[in-house]
């Protein structure tokens, strides 16, 4: 995905960018909608995936959730098989603003990422 790199910290534009152009991949399989949900006051940013596999199977779940917390952000859920970190960084947001909380924090020393 191209995008320009972040100029300043406009971690929700970015964020929200990312997720929109993910919304717009039709998975595979199943017949899904791909929704995006903004909650701006609250600084949480998630892709869902609604729908149904084979027209049998029921599916409600999350691809990815981001949280910004303080000066950072947490990447709770990352469903997404390159990773939403890549495109992250690609925007130009450095490593030490991107908390990986899918990791427990005794595990997240050992990454290239913040801890907190």
């Amino acid at each position: 995905m191209d995008r320009q790199r972040v100029v300043g910290r406009d971690y929700p534009s970015i964020i929200k960018q990312i997720l929109t152009e993910y919304s717009q991949i039709k998975p595979a399989n199943g017949e899904f909608e791909q929704e995006v949900i903004f909650d701006d006051t609250g600084k949480h940013y998630q892709l869902l995936q609604i729908g149904w596999i084979e027209g049998k199977k029921r599916v409600f779940r999350p691809v990815i959730h981001i949280d910004i917390k303080e000066d950072r952000i947490w990447i709770q859920y990352d469903g997404i098989e390159d990773g939403v970190t890549r495109e992250l960084l690609a925007a130009g947001i450095p490593k030490d603003k991107i908390v990986l909380g899918f990791h427990s924090p005794s595990m997240r020393k050992y990454t290239e990422y913040a801890v907190e």
